[in-house]
Order: structure tokens, then sequence, then C-alpha cells
């Protein structure tokens, strides 16, 4: 597994220093690996009992994943927000799932988390060890009331 390792998230004042921070740090050899990386979440509204909830710029996807070769140690995923995103940001009925596909791109399996009736302002999904049949790719995948809204991969190599 070929990857960066960088720090997944300290509080949310020092997220904005990471996102900036980010940079390839070197591994010792392949024996253990890691990465960290950030898709950017666009502005969207959805309705939430006969309400309109909008989230404004400023949140991202965040999916960290260590291991090495086919084995994942572990997962973790959520959604990090700066500025004025992370004061009125609340993600309602919010679902993350993890998807492997293989290296033409078809994904052969998917773990569906559980979906989230609360209202959260940084949701959260852990995931544990497991051993890929093949390489090819991780994702995360962030649903919002039933829609998917973005997806951050990590691709996974001999």
């Amino acid at each position: 597994m070929r990857v960066r390792r960088t720090v997944r998230r300290l509080s949310p004042s020092v997220t904005v220093l990471a996102l900036c921070a980010l940079a390839t740090m070197g591994t010792a050899g392949a024996a253990h690996a890691g990465a960290t990386g950030s898709s950017a979440i666009g502005t969207f509204s959805y309705q939430v009992r006969g309400a309109t909830v909008t989230v404004p710029v400023g949140c991202f996807l965040t999916h960290a994943i260590s291991g090495s070769g086919k084995r994942i140690n572990s997962q973790l995923a959520g959604v990090d927000c700066i500025g004025v995103a992370a004061i009125f940001s609340r993600f309602c009925n919010w679902r993350i799932d993890f998807a492997y596909a293989d290296t033409h791109g078809r994904t052969y399996r998917t773990s569906r988390g559980a979906t989230h009736a609360e209202c959260d302002g940084a949701p959260l999904r852990r995931a544990g060890a497991r051993t890929l049949p093949s390489y090819g790719k991780a994702c995360a995948k962030l649903h919002i009331n039933g829609t998917l809204r973005t997806t951050q991969c990590h691709y996974i190599t001999k």
C-alpha cells in the first residue's frame, strides 16, 4: 500500500492548519502505511421535517486509512468544517459507507454505515481491520438525507 501519513483531526480551530500543512511524509518501508485525504463537500440544501437545512461551503469529508499491502488495519471517515461552516453546519439523516473496488474500478464490496436520524455537526464512522481480495481502492462515501454528497478514495497498490 503506497500512502501518505498525516494527522486526522485535533480540534476545529486546528483543522485549518492541518489541512494547509498536508504533506507527504516518509514511511519506514512497506511494513506500515497510512493515508489521509479530504474531498470538499459543495454547498447544498435539503429538507428535514419540513425545514430547509443549508450547508455552506467549507466542509470536507476526511478519510484516513492505515495498513500494509492488502491488509487494512483501520479506517476513519468524518466531516470537518472550517470558518462559518464550522459554526452553522448540521448534517441530518447522515450515513458514511466504505466501498472497495478492484483495479478495473469495479466495486466488489460496500460496508454500509448506519443512518443517523439526529442532526450532527461532525459525522464520524470507524471501521475495523479487513483484508482485501485484490489491490484497487478503498473509498468513504458521505450520504446526507439519502443523497450521495461526496466520495474520498485511497488507491491501494503493491
